[in-house]
């Protein structure tokens, strides 16, 4: 079982935060942040992986650094299940509609950090969390899982549907990228190391 569990403590968070990579979708998620605690949830849930994460934030600064922390905490969680990545498939990509957003999600498990989010088309307005927010925590996990990762907002009008299509596509997207391929022998670049 790939399963990673590590502790974050700032001035600003105290989390601690387990993720297995080969679990079932079940989640134990406490930020403080009741819309951000279903993201993970549904994040969990639809990438079938078990996640327990407790954060204890500066919330009444705001929810930035509890969001952005997470995110950084759940990507070194992800990079450590991953071990060596030998025989994982590496790439990624999900599109998910809800209602009127559909979002696409696109990722390669490289060791090389990016994020490109692509809200063009979301004519949202911020929310319970904004989408601003949202950016802030995949790119705290892209970079601190060393992942190359592409959101694009294909069409989106409603705030919570568009954020919650962008965690869903996000989790089907590394479920996909993080199972393993039969036909993969060791790592999965000519390189030799990811």
């Amino acid at each position: 079982m790939r399963i990673a569990e590590l502790e974050r403590n700032t001035k600003e968070t105290q989390i601690k935060a387990k993720i297995n990579l080969d679990g079932t979708g079940e989640a134990h998620v406490d930020t403080g942040i009741g819309f951000f605690d279903h993201m993970l949830t549904a994040f969990a849930k639809h990438g079938f992986f078990d996640l327990e994460l407790k954060c204890t934030g500066d919330l009444n600064v705001d929810d930035h650094h509890t969001i952005e922390d997470c995110g950084i905490i759940l990507g070194q969680c992800i990079i450590k299940a991953l071990g060596d990545k030998a025989g994982i498939e590496r790439y990624g990509f999900y599109y998910v509609p809800l209602d009127e957003a559909l979002v696409r999600s696109s990722l390669d498990i490289s060791g090389r950090p990016f994020l490109r989010f692509d809200t063009e088309n979301a004519t949202c307005k911020c929310g319970v969390m904004s989408i601003d927010m949202a950016e802030e925590f995949f790119r705290a996990l892209a970079f601190n899982a060393g992942i190359t990762l592409h959101v694009d907002v294909i069409n989106a009008k409603n705030t919570h549907h568009c954020i919650e299509a962008m965690f869903k596509s996000f989790a089907r997207a590394l479920n996909m990228a993080v199972s393993y391929n039969d036909k993969q022998i060791g790592i999965p670049s000519t390189k030799g190391v990811l």
